[in-house]
């Protein structure tokens, strides 16, 4: 059978299944700019044009997707990222908002030319990646305890032709022997008290040991201040990224471990507490 559907209508048709869930209706949109790699603008002009019979049953199938919960990223196999598009699969995090804030943070802040560079638990890649494709001149390494996330940040890095150093393992074992000048993490942080409000999508698709953490979500906090001492130089940096009802707590666990360190919280463009920095 024929599609007699435009590139509009399958638009409409999308939005208005959507509507009749929880999903977002703007996730309609997303899978035609993401599948074809288009503008919003390239959109529109294609708006009045058929959609070939092939594309419309993949359409429908992805709207199915989307209406059974699953996010759009993971359909495409991609999520956009500081201007980039980065392959994210059900191994890593699906990158967002906050964690750009957090890698402009540390662009603005470190300016020294030479700087060695580690991101631990990288998922997708996305920090460490960016980090080196906007300062090429440092040197950057990412770990990652999921071989499979490991990966997924390889293919990430030769897409975007930047050279860092990828290690599978737990924090800073494959790094054991080495200081860096900034260590950047966004670990697991989530309360495992906190399923009830979290968003179903998330608990169903995203990964589990990349999103929750014991102690009240404060366990990779504990661990970082405990060995900064170490892994830092004498005067590096450490950038994370925390729950929005953290900030006193890991601000208590950084001065109370580095008490000669300067510990700084900072607010995400919502107003809420969502980075740390750590200056020894």
């Amino acid at each position: 059978m024929t599609n007699e559907y435009t590139y509009l209508a399958a638009l409409r048709w999308g939005e208005d299944q959507l509507k009749e869930t929880t999903a977002d209706p703007a996730a309609a949109q997303y899978l035609l700019l993401g599948s074809h790699q288009w503008s919003f603008t390239q959109l529109v002009q294609h708006y009045r044009e058929m959609m070939p019979n092939a594309e419309w049953a993949t359409y429908q199938a992805q709207i199915a997707r989307i209406v059974a919960g699953e996010p759009a990223q993971y359909i495409l196999g991609q999520a956009p990222f500081y201007g980039q598009s980065f392959r994210v699969t059900p191994a890593t995090l699906i990158p967002r908002q906050e964690t750009e804030e957090l890698v402009a943070w540390i662009l603005d802040d470190v300016v020294a030319v030479s700087q060695r560079v580690l991101d631990v638990g990288t998922g997708s890649g996305a920090i460490a990646v960016t980090l080196k494709a906007q300062r090429p001149e440092w040197t950057v390494t990412a770990t990652d305890i999921s071989a499979e996330a490991v990966a997924v940040a390889r293919e990430n890095a030769t897409a975007q032709h930047a050279e860092v150093t990828f290690a599978v393992g737990d924090l800073f074992t494959p790094v054991a022997d080495q200081q860096f000048d900034v260590i950047v993490s966004n670990p697991p942080y989530i309360d495992r008290s906190e399923t009830s409000v979290m968003d179903d999508s998330v608990k169903r698709f995203e990964p589990d040991q990349a999103l929750f953490a014991a102690d009240h979500g404060l366990a990779f906090y504990r661990r970082f201040a405990a060995e900064l001492s170490q892994r830092l130089t004498p005067t590096g940096q450490f950038f994370a990224e925390i729950g929005y009802q953290q900030g006193a707590a890991v601000r208590a666990i950084f001065e109370t471990a580095l008490p000669t360190a300067t510990v700084t919280i900072r607010q995400d463009i919502n107003g809420q507490d969502r980075m740390v920095r750590v200056q020894l």
